[in-house]
């Protein structure tokens, strides 16, 4: 009975891990945003500024990534249904309203880090 009660204490901790302890840092890099209604993505989707969208190299499409802002601190969830960013310092394009978001409108990139969802 001794034993019991300290096993079932780790196993309650183990059950309170917040989600984002246990996301990874898939990827860190810069981050800039695009916004053309009239173009077409890689997915066969039309382009929405308003949506929380993005382009990523490799990642398959439908894949939700967590963009996170190092120099804010803050964080976005978009999903991936476009290819790119094609400039080599880039590691992902997001929307203009991820951009908003994330608060890297004027700036136009951001130091960012990404981590996969699902």
């Amino acid at each position: 009975m001794k034993l019991l009660f300290p096993c079932l204490l780790l196993l309650a901790n183990f059950a309170v891990l917040r989600a984002e302890d246990t996301r990874k840092c898939f990827q860190s890099g810069f981050a800039s945003w695009y916004g053309h209604e009239s173009s077409q993505t890689a997915s066969g989707e039309r382009c929405n500024p308003s949506g929380l969208t993005a382009a990523h190299r490799t990642l398959p499409f439908g894949t939700m990534v967590e963009v996170k802002n190092l120099a804010t601190g803050r964080c976005v969830t978009v999903r991936v249904n476009d290819r790119g960013p094609f400039k080599k310092d880039r590691v992902i394009d997001v929307t203009k309203r991820a951009a908003q978001e994330l608060g890297m409108i004027g700036s136009g990139t951001a130091k960012v880090e990404l981590a996969v969802l699902k």
